[in-house]
């Protein structure tokens, strides 16, 4: 059975012979202003007819995203070797010379492979085994890339980070399985409880990131905060037994703690680290301290 056709998406307006090259080398081409669609495409084009051209795209607020989601190559009719440097920061795969419409449907094929190669490795090394989820590296990685956009597009960011206590509770009682089929139990809770956008990462074997990166307003991460802390409150039931968590909760805000995914998550893992696990009495905030009862603890 052939392999189906590769997706093109081609930013803004295209002529007829750069149309006519992609559609004869079997491309399925589809064409929009922007580069929002990238994830349903296996390569992205951008044209640059001139130096204001090139210089408009390194400036796409969406093009960081899209280089995340899809093998992205821009056609400059100019180079210029800063802001091809700049596109490259940003995850474009390559610039290309704008006139060479013949060897164009070789060099999308290359950056689709390689960037399908690119994302097995990182799925092979970033990936938490216990959970399914992304660990630290991969999370840090998606935080450079929307940090990228962030500078060029202000907007509130949020990165949280949930300490939870109780493995090794349901290790000494139902055995050491227990602790990890827990584990992946709230690693799906916590998933569920979140927009498709936001990610969730295994940063540590009792720790987990958030990455709240579209917010209408920082209030709305304490708010997300709290139910995701709420969530783990229901009871967590492993081999028919109740097994009780206590969670606490780290915040790093954009840009106030931090302009990189190191300081950020350096301050929610600080923060997560001396404040009071989740009890009974509702969110535990930065300024107590001490232990709480566990988040779902029956009462005897």
């Amino acid at each position: 059975m052939p392999a189906p056709p590769l997706q093109v998406l081609l930013v803004g307006e295209a002529d007829a012979a750069l149309t006519q090259a992609l559609h004869s080398a079997g491309f399925a081409l589809a064409q929009a202003p922007d580069a929002t669609g990238a994830r349903s495409h296996d390569a992205v084009l951008l044209r640059a007819p001139d130096a204001a051209a090139l210089v408009a795209i390194a400036q796409r607020p969406e093009l960081p995203q899209a280089a995340f989601d899809s093998a992205v190559l821009v056609l400059a009719a100019q180079p210029d070797e800063t802001l091809e440097a700049d596109l490259l920061r940003q995850g474009v795969e390559d610039v290309l010379p704008a006139l060479d419409l013949a060897a164009l449907p070789r060099a999308i094929r290359h950056a689709v492979l390689r960037k399908r190669v690119e994302r097995s490795a990182h799925t092979a090394y970033a990936t938490d085994l216990a959970t399914g989820l992304p660990h630290q590296a991969q999370l840090v990685e998606h935080m450079t890339q929307l940090l990228a956009l962030r500078e060029r597009e202000p907007a509130p960011m949020v990165l949280l980070v949930l300490r939870i206590e109780g493995y090794a509770g349901a290790a000494a009682r139902l055995g050491g399985e227990a602790a990890n089929v827990l584990r992946r139990k709230v690693a799906v809770r916590l998933r569920a409880g979140l927009r498709a956008s936001d990610v969730v990462a295994a940063i540590g074997p009792d720790a987990f990131g958030v990455l709240l990166g579209y917010l209408d307003a920082l209030a709305d991460g304490e708010r997300v905060a709290a139910k995701l802390a709420k969530t783990l409150q229901q009871p967590l039931v492993v081999a028919g037994q109740p097994c009780p968590v206590a969670v606490a909760v780290g915040m790093a805000l954009y840009p106030q703690h931090g302009r990189d995914a190191e300081s950020l998550l350096k301050h929610a893992s600080a923060q997560a680290g001396y404040v009071a696990t989740l009890g009974r009495e509702g969110y535990a905030a930065a300024t107590q301290r001490g232990g709480g009862a566990a988040a779902n603890d029956e009462t005897p």
